[in-house]
């Protein structure tokens, strides 16, 4: 990829696109190819194609990898059929992570040659000028982390379920694409109702999502620095913190919360309600599957569902949410203000007061999208808020859960969950990179003046 050729290429056409458009142009025309294939006659099991509508949700489902669905993927579409929604899940997912990694690079390359050295030495991941070997290096890792997952879902269905060896290995990589790209997407009436006791399908599952959801910056860093953490840059820490204490904090919550609650964890062993509290937590962040009839969740359940969803994941990876790392920024700053310190200061560094203003714009316009959402579709359904916001944030955080109220909104609602989808999976690329790669230097600074807060 020549980038300063395309650049130039670009502006002797008298066009000049952000590369945040670029990406979302791109994705809306992977998703309206979807829509196109999964309405020919032979994506759907009976006469007759899917309408129109089926069609476009689905697609920008499968493509914004959420999850979130108004027919039964299992019966509702044929072979070929099922064949594109993993073809549009992979390709949503692939373009996510390389579109972010490249971004990162375009605003490291505006940097001044010292800023860039330095960007480099901290990184340790991905060379300034390899943009090749970046997108090459998210392939391979996608595909060998896939595989891997795919190998082991596919021996059990095999092996322990009796599936023929056909269904078995579609069943292991259907499962496996839509697990690594934090998807959701299965092939099951009830997703993976069934095997929620089962820990060898619903650990590689968890596994996959877990990985999928670091992000490749931090999975190549822990690659080659596993044994010597000294040398994680900041985002490193800040994915691996956040991560281990979301799902820690979230298989205890959910466990002990939804204990006894006879419709979900209440029949079940204890073991069996540990591996299903920390399922439930993987996929809150922000895959998608359910082991537990998530509309027979109480209302705390709920709750604590949201707050996992609408953080989500790592940057530059296929989960979504706000991040880790924004939500990691502000307890930083929450942190600096409560102890009084002039800075803050993160793992031993100190965090760059451009870093706070775009934290707190993506979760301040997060909030408000959520609110607006939720508002709307309260005025359009008699439904519940509680499972109005959870659909809301499911959507805009591409998790794909559901209360099972999704196929049942009129369609001014689907529509609003269809914007939320693609909305949630690109706002936070997009928006960062808008931030990070406009710069507005004035020659003047306005005499300073603060208000009362509190």
């Amino acid at each position: 990829m020549n980038v300063r050729a395309t650049q130039r290429r670009t502006r002797r056409l008298g066009v000049r696109l952000h590369p945040a458009q670029v990406v979302a142009a791109a994705f809306a025309t992977t998703i309206l190819i979807g829509t196109g294939l999964l309405m020919l006659p032979i994506s759907t099991p009976g006469e007759g194609g899917a309408t129109f509508f089926d069609a476009i949700f689905t697609a920008t489902s499968a493509v914004c990898v959420t999850g979130l669905i108004v027919v039964d993927t299992a019966t509702q579409w044929s072979g070929f059929g099922q064949v594109v929604i993993l073809l549009l899940i992979q390709v949503g997912g692939l373009g996510i992570m390389t579109f972010a990694s490249v971004i990162g690079l375009a605003v490291m390359r505006k940097l001044s040659l010292r800023s860039r050295i330095t960007a480099a030495a901290e990184a340790k991941s991905v060379g300034l000028d390899d943009v090749k070997g970046l997108v090459f290096g998210v392939v391979r890792m996608t595909l060998v982390i896939e595989a891997s997952a795919a190998l082991l879902l596919s021996l059990r269905f095999l092996l322990g379920y009796g599936e023929p060896l056909g269904r078995a290995v579609w069943l292991g990589v259907f499962h496996s694409v839509s697990a690594f790209n934090n998807a959701g997407f299965a092939l099951f009436p009830d997703s993976l109702i069934s095997y929620a006791t089962d820990p060898y399908i619903c650990l590689p599952i968890a596994a996959a999502v877990i990985l999928g959801g670091l992000g490749f910056p931090v999975i190549v860093q822990l690659r080659r620095h596993l044994r010597t953490p000294r040398r994680w840059n900041m985002n490193t820490r800040l994915v691996l913190a956040g991560t281990l204490t979301l799902l820690v904090g979230g298989t205890a919550y959910l466990t002990i919360v939804g204990w006894s609650n006879p419709a979900t964890l209440g029949p079940l062993d204890w073991p069996s309600k540990l591996l299903v509290g920390f399922f439930q937590s993987v996929q809150a962040r922000t895959a998608g599957f359910n082991s537990v009839d998530t509309g027979a969740m109480d209302s705390a359940s709920l709750l604590g569902t949201d707050i996992l969803m609408l953080i989500g994941g790592g940057p530059a990876g296929t989960a979504g949410g706000i991040k880790i790392t924004t939500f990691g920024v502000l307890f930083f700053i929450l942190l600096a203000e409560v102890r009084g310190d002039t800075a803050v200061n993160v793992f031993g560094k100190r965090l760059s007061r451009a870093v706070h203003r775009q934290a707190i714009t993506i979760v301040l316009l997060a909030v408000a999208v959520v609110t607006a959402s939720t508002a709307a579709l309260m005025l359009m359904t008699d439904i519940s808020m509680d499972k109005l916001l959870f659909e809301v944030i499911s959507a805009f955080g591409t998790v794909g859960l559901s209360t099972g109220i999704t196929a049942g909104l009129p369609e001014p609602g689907k529509i609003i969950l269809m914007l939320l989808m693609f909305i949630g999976r690109l706002g936070p690329i997009t928006f960062a990179s808008a931030l990070a790669l406009r710069e507005r230097p004035t020659a003047y600074e306005l005499p300073k003046e603060r208000p009362i807060i509190g």
